[in-house]
């Protein structure tokens, strides 16, 4: 499955969180050129995903490093930026105004 399917918006997003799997964060991160996903990655988009289930929207992202055990930087080493894990996280668009934030 890549973005142009009709489970994610026109933004690369996916519609539907319930859908995403890890099998599916892999894909997406192939796609993105990101090569394949490592277990550190993994965790921080299953907390990040658990973040966004507590709490509904984008929460700080040096918090979401910090519940997985990393420094508060880690979003930037492990990732090509803070849009690109809520992407691969499956989570929903979060609208322009949080998309700035990302």
């Amino acid at each position: 499955m890549n973005p142009g399917t009709a489970i994610f918006d026109p933004d690369g997003f996916l519609i539907d969180p319930a859908m995403w799997s890890e099998s599916l964060a892999g894909q997406v991160a192939l796609n993105d050129g990101l090569g394949q996903l490592n277990q550190e990655q993994l965790t921080l988009l299953h907390t990040l995903r658990r973040a966004y289930a507590r709490h509904g929207s984008v929460t700080a992202l040096s918090h979401v490093c910090h519940l997985a055990g990393h420094s508060a930087d880690c979003m930037q080493h492990l990732f090509p930026g803070a849009r690109e894990a809520w992407r691969i996280a499956g989570l929903p668009n979060p609208g322009e105004e949080a998309k700035a934030y990302l």
